[in-house]
């Protein structure tokens, strides 16, 4: 597992997540609109998650190594109910199933291993997290070292499962991202047609475009959530983004 983290790491930073959306979308009035997610409510926030949680969780308790059919998402169902009901299944299943146990990921970059779900179930929650409290104007700094760790998944595993589909990458070129609060920096090579190929950079070393910022700002950033402090390339900076 990447980055010293564990399984019981990601659940309790779930957990944690978890129930701070869990606070703010309760605060929420379920028309409001989301401004980090256009043409959202909070209502279509909320069932996201508990939709997310449900088949995340169904990869997990099965043990499954192909995709699986999954059900068709519930219909007239109370939002905060359907919410309450995932959050309770992933209490339940999140802490028994070991990182090593077999299931299918979504990313060609991934292992065909739970701890994969683990993890994005942990920062899948923190983004929606963010967007609830931004909503409310009612921010919670998070940590740098969940940060950190959410970078590495988004350049190490979503950035390829972003391009796994019908439009591959056609952008080519060298990216740097280097934290300013912490020591971690990464390098991703861009391939049209190819898996971006991403390790730790080297020192001094130069890219076509470059991400600098603390750990917190280009998590977040990377999403569309916040500004980038970028330079170079716009076509490499374009293809770093997940939103």
């Amino acid at each position: 597992m990447p980055g010293g983290w564990t399984t019981q790491r990601w659940t309790d930073a779930f957990t944690a997540q978890a129930a701070l959306f869990r606070a703010a979308v309760g605060e929420a009035n379920p028309q409001d609109r989301v401004p980090s997610c256009p043409g959202w409510t909070f209502v279509e926030l909320v069932l996201h998650v508990g939709r997310f949680l449900e088949t995340s969780l169904e990869y997990l308790r099965t043990g499954g190594t192909v995709r699986l059919r999954l059900p068709a998402p519930p219909e007239h169902v109370a939002p905060l109910a359907y919410l309450d009901e995932q959050l309770a299944k992933a209490a339940e299943i999140l802490p028994v199933v070991p990182g090593n146990r077999t299931a299918w990921t979504f990313s060609p970059a991934a292992p065909d291993l739970a701890w994969v779900w683990h993890r994005r179930i942990a920062h899948e929650v923190d983004l929606r997290r963010w967007d609830a409290q931004a909503a409310l104007r009612k921010l919670v700094v998070g940590d740098a070292d969940f940060a950190v760790d959410g970078i590495d998944e988004s350049l190490t595993t979503l950035l390829a499962a972003k391009y796994d589909t019908d439009v591959p990458l056609s952008v080519s070129g060298k990216a740097l991202i280097r934290l300013t609060d912490v020591p971690e920096s990464w390098v991703v090579t861009l391939t049209p047609g190819q898996v971006p190929d991403v390790r730790a950079a080297w020192p001094g070393e130069e890219a076509d475009a470059e991400v600098v910022g603390e750990a917190q700002l280009v998590h977040y950033g990377l999403w569309g959530r916040l500004p980038l402090k970028a330079s170079g390339d716009p076509d490499v900076l374009r293809a770093l983004r997940l939103d």
